[in-house]
């Protein structure tokens, strides 16, 4: 992403490695890391974050655009309470996947849906026709937040991941609003 995606109360931006004490309250959290895919796994220590945005700093440029990993920020404080992703869906790699992970500390503001919203209309902007979000059919707050997102629920697989997960898709028609994806 060539610039931040604003939202009314959110900054959408590339992750840094100073980053890494705020990534580490998302990803090192219990509560985030139950629901996360095998795709990622809990983060253990800040040195092990550092390394991960790290990875994430030097791989963003080599994407195939719309993919990447981003911080959501929020504007009145300037505090990173979230991530995102868009990456390719193993394991034939013909579907985008978009994901968000929230610290605990910032679930029930609706910072997922909105940063979701608006990196959803960006990737349609570049070219994406749909987009999936995958989640563990327990994971209520995931569900909810695709649900917010006006993605719709598409079935259970286990084509992704080799786990039994809910799939939920969107269209650039199928967002709110969507006069202005």
């Amino acid at each position: 992403m060539q610039s931040p995606l604003r939202t009314e109360r959110l900054l959408v931006r590339d992750w840094a490695v100073s980053d890494a004490e705020a990534a580490l309250r998302i990803y090192g959290a219990e509560e985030v890391a139950h629901w996360l895919t095998p795709a990622m796994h809990r983060v253990g220590d800040l040195d092990a974050m550092r390394a991960v945005l790290q990875a994430w700093e030097e791989s963003q440029h080599n994407l195939v655009v719309p993919s990447g990993r981003w911080a959501i920020e929020r504007l009145e404080d300037g505090r990173v309470v979230g991530g995102l992703v868009i990456r390719m869906l193993p394991p034939y790699e013909e579907d985008l996947e978009i994901g968000w992970q929230l610290s605990p500390d910032a679930w029930g503001n609706g910072y997922a849906t909105e940063a979701g919203i608006a990196l959803a209309r960006w990737a349609f902007r570049q070219g994406a026709d749909e987009l999936f979000a995958v989640a563990r059919p327990n994971n209520h707050r995931a569900a909810a937040t695709a649900r917010r997102m006006g993605m719709e629920w598409v079935g259970e697989t286990s084509k992704y991941y080799d786990m039994r997960l809910n799939v939920y898709r969107i269209r650039p028609s199928d967002l709110p609003d969507a006069s202005r994806a």
